[in-house]
């Protein structure tokens, strides 16, 4: 059998699993290898994911690698003292949205048809009353056993939602029915449950009619007609910012320093080149902002004086710069307005170490509402990379979100700001 879900379901429903909170629980069995790549789909989406393991699924794949993969520790054992402190079964059913559990094995299907409480990922099967997904996944024979039969009628008629098996070369060799179906065709059958779900309201956008400042990219700074400074900035954070703020009725200004990134639809882009005509363009677009994100990764010094020819090699032993600091653009902005007043400021700080703690400082020192923080040092994130994990130190403290697309980042972080807006 194979829910209507993943017929009907398309890759373009993504964006309404953003902020979803989603209980994974994995049961013993090979297919558990592709639960790595089903969640890095999830918590790309923009969905928050807390993983349940059964004591069998952990030999297929270590709790540390998902532990990874989903940004949150990893639930094993039902009689754990920690974890029923913070968040035991009953917690864990109170925090999910939706469960799915993928793989599960016949064991597991039979053990829960039957009502047990044994483990915690039966404990919090029973114990939360929201909408369950359960992927199958194992041998042809055992999926067409009269008892596995049995066992998923009786889900099915206590209202779990079925997805799968596939059919198709299993593990051991055999051929048929009983292969967990795809990570995409999971993410998709969620992410159609959520736009169903997805709440309808008539209320106006907090951005329509708003005037939005963004900045993206890097600047260069010339030393001669040739030769620049520069940095990895992609602009991808910053253009991705642009086009959900434009897509949520903002007015958006993009200024730009130098990307091959095509400009996001409804928004009116500034292409700049130096720290200097980054300011300025800012400037400009200050005084009608009612909020300015300042996400370009602006150079820190630019040359003293840009020679006027091509700087030669050629009977030299070496080459000293002469480089003066750049102005901080959004400290500038921040003096410009003065404690609390309009617009609201954001900051992005590109940090290698101790993100909290600068990102506190640079938020004090440079006088903003905001300040985004990434850890720039890790090769899955930040610059060149599709996928962003930050943290936001804002007026009531810092909250760090989990990595997931800088397009699914970028809604999030609208919200957040949304209620710092001035009248």
């Amino acid at each position: 059998m194979v829910c209507a879900l993943l017929a009907t379901a398309s890759p373009w429903d993504m964006s309404s699993l953003a902020a979803r909170r989603i209980l994974l629980g994995i049961t013993g069995g090979i297919a558990a290898y592709k639960c790595c790549d089903l969640l890095r789909q999830l918590t790309g989406a923009g969905a928050e994911v807390q993983v349940v393991m059964t004591e069998a699924a952990t030999a297929f794949v270590t709790p540390l690698t998902l532990q990874a993969l989903s940004g949150r520790p990893v639930r094993t054992a039902l009689l754990d003292p920690a974890a029923e402190a913070a968040m035991g079964h009953i917690e864990l059913a109170r925090w999910a949205e939706v469960m799915l559990i993928a793989p599960a094995s016949a064991d597991a299907i039979a053990r829960l048809a039957q009502g047990q409480a044994n483990d915690l990922l039966s404990t919090c099967y029973l114990a939360f009353d929201g909408p369950k997904f359960l992927a199958p996944a194992m041998n042809q024979a055992m999926w067409r056993a009269p008892a596995t039969g049995r066992n998923v009628a009786t889900l099915e008629v206590d209202g779990v939602t079925v997805l799968g098996p596939a059919s198709g070369v299993q593990a051991c060799g055999d051929e048929g029915p009983g292969r967990m179906v795809e990570p995409n065709a999971l993410v998709s059958a969620l992410a159609a449950w959520a736009g169903a779900k997805a709440p309808t309201t008539t209320e106006p956008s907090p951005w329509a009619g708003r005037h939005i400042v963004i900045t993206a990219g890097p600047t260069r700074e010339a030393l001669d007609p040739v030769r620049y400074l520069t940095n990895r900035s992609s602009g991808q954070q910053g253009f991705a910012l642009a086009e959900a703020a434009a897509e949520a009725g903002a007015q958006v200004t993009l200024i730009s320093g130098p990307v091959t990134l095509p400009t996001p639809p409804g928004v009116t882009r500034v292409d700049v080149e130096s720290a200097l005509d980054m300011l300025a363009a800012t400037e400009a677009a200050f005084d009608t902002a009612d909020l300015v994100i300042a996400v370009a990764a602006v150079a820190d010094y630019r040359a003293g004086a840009v020679a006027p020819q091509k700087l030669k090699r050629e009977g030299t032993e070496g080459l000293t710069l002469n480089l003066v600091p750049n102005p901080d653009i959004i400290a500038t902005l921040g003096a410009r307005r003065g404690p609390g007043a309009h617009p609201v400021l954001v900051a992005f700080a590109a940090e290698t170490e101790n993100v909290v703690a600068h990102a506190e400082g640079k938020r004090s020192r440079k006088g903003v509402d905001f300040v985004v923080a990434n850890d720039v040092s890790r090769a899955d994130i930040g610059f060149n990379s599709a996928d962003n994990c930050v943290t936001v130190v804002g007026p009531a403290g810092a909250e760090a979100l989990p990595k997931m697309s800088k397009q699914a980042l970028s809604a999030q972080l609208l919200n957040r700001f949304a209620a710092a807006l001035r009248p």
